[in-house]
């Protein structure tokens, strides 16, 4: 898995209006939960440095440093502003090398389907999944190839499987389909 280096500073001022202070200087408020003494701390990060972390679908482990503190967590919740879509706060979950922690990754196809071949479409209603593992051996994505999917059949998560991990997501729920097309039913009417 792909890490990413985050420098902050533990702050010391709470409440609506300290929080309020700190976006105006272009920082986002911050909490990291689940550290060895239990304490929750908190900090703030310029906004700029979050950008490449916040606004990608991809995952990652981040390394936090606070200076006296220095740390591995992965990203829990992000609350953005209901207008301007700015981030307001952000919730960070320590994590530690032998200890199992839940994160969603995401979920990359491979392979040309049948049912493609055959005029399908091929869809992916899940964009990621809900896994369960130490950090060590969470993957970047998942991959899940499709080349044996026949028209009008789906993948769902109870047929997959990935060595060092568990998928806490559904067993019946599906992660892609191929779909029969217009041009496809139109084909198959033809031949009748």
């Amino acid at each position: 898995m792909k890490t990413f280096e985050l420098k902050g500073e533990i702050r010391d001022d709470f409440g609506k209006k300290a929080a309020r202070a700190y976006r105006s200087e272009a920082l986002i408020p911050c909490v990291a939960y689940g550290g060895h003494d239990e304490e929750n701390l908190n900090f703030v990060v310029k906004n700029s440095d979050v950008r490449n972390l916040v606004y990608t679908p991809e995952v990652f482990l981040v390394d936090l440093d606070l200076g006296k503190k220095k740390f591995q967590a992965i990203v829990k919740d992000v609350q953005f502003h209901p207008v301007k879509d700015t981030i307001l706060h952000i919730d960070f979950l320590h994590v530690f090398e032998k200890t199992p922690v839940v994160i969603e990754i995401p979920v990359r196809l491979e392979g040309l389907a049948e049912g493609v071949r055959a005029g399908g479409k091929l869809s992916l209603d899940a964009r990621k999944l809900k896994v369960k593992a130490v950090p060590t051996k969470l993957p970047e994505v998942l991959v899940v190839n499709v080349e044996k999917l026949e028209l009008g059949k789906s993948i769902q998560v109870g047929e997959l499987q990935f060595d060092d991990l568990e998928i806490l997501n559904a067993k019946n729920a599906v992660v892609c389909r191929v779909q029969l097309t217009r041009a496809a039913r139109g084909a198959a009417a033809k031949s009748e």
